[in-house]
């Protein structure tokens, strides 16, 4: 049976860590789909599942000035009440942050001009019913954004049996919780499927060169769910350890390539 609250890579310190330097990762990347939104100040805009630092509420806030206002959203407690500390730190008088379950937000329909989620579909099972609330939660007119991941890219060269044989487990475990590795590439069919009109896409990929924070983010991935793929039996204790070890020595070596996920960011407004 498929458990509906999950959240794949588990919400322990080790993964609200990681969750924090994302944000500052994935600044860039996140300015530039803002940026192809053309928010207006005075705009109302939510953030569907901002996590522990704030996802992108200082960029929003930023965008739809002080007439403005902005709501972050996450399940979280932990999340929220730490989001709430860096609102309150930056000094961000508009944005608000609520704890809510963002296939069922509970927020009035069609209160918001800008909708955007990152890298939540990639992490929860019927990540359609993500969708189709942030649809809802959007006014005529107003516009939607995503990033979404998909693992189709996800790779290191030359080959490596441990990186492998880590994937397939990763895989077996995502797929009994439900969850689509592969969800990046379906994310214009979903806000298609839920109304949204004059879609476009962009690509992004990237290689984690030696030294880069990110080049063992697949390793990371593994540790958060360590004692789970153990605890149900995808793999033994001792298998895990040695190809943790293996995978560990090959991404130490410089001449390793390591490209990153493929994400996709989807764009568009609801008639």
């Amino acid at each position: 049976m498929i458990e509906s609250d999950v959240y794949l890579l588990g919400r322990g310190q080790t993964e609200e860590e990681r969750l924090r330097k994302q944000v500052q990762e994935l600044a860039g990347e996140a300015r530039w789909l803002l940026d192809q939104l053309q928010i207006r100040p005075g705009a109302r805009a939510i953030d569907i599942g901002c996590g522990p630092q704030g996802g992108v509420l200082d960029l929003l806030s930023e965008r739809v000035g002080p007439r403005g206002t902005v709501v972050g959203l996450d399940k979280s407690k932990e999340f929220v009440a730490s989001t709430r500390e860096f609102v309150a730190g930056r000094q961000l008088a508009n944005v608000e942050v609520v704890q809510g379950d963002a296939k069922a937000t509970h927020l009035p329909r069609e209160s918001f001009d800008v909708v955007f989620s990152r890298l939540v579909l990639v992490n929860i099972p019927e990540p359609e019913q993500v969708v189709e609330e942030m649809v809802s939660l959007l006014r005529p007119g107003g516009v939607i954004a995503s990033h979404e991941a998909d693992y189709l890219s996800h790779m290191c060269d030359p080959p490596c049996p441990a990186w492998d044989r880590l994937f397939e487990i990763f895989q077996a475990y995502s797929r009994a919780k439900g969850v689509d590795l592969f969800v990046g590439r379906r994310t214009h069919r979903m806000l298609r499927d839920a109304g949204i009109v004059e879609l476009q896409v962009n690509p992004v990929i990237h290689v984690y060169p030696h030294g880069h924070h990110r080049r063992s983010i697949f390793l990371d991935f593994i540790q958060n769910i360590r004692d789970m793929v153990i605890r149900e039996g995808f793999v033994k204790e001792g298998e895990l350890s040695a190809l943790m070890q293996d995978l560990r020595r090959h991404l130490d070596d410089s001449n390793t390539l390591v490209v990153s996920h493929l994400f996709f960011q989807a764009w568009g407004r609801k008639p």
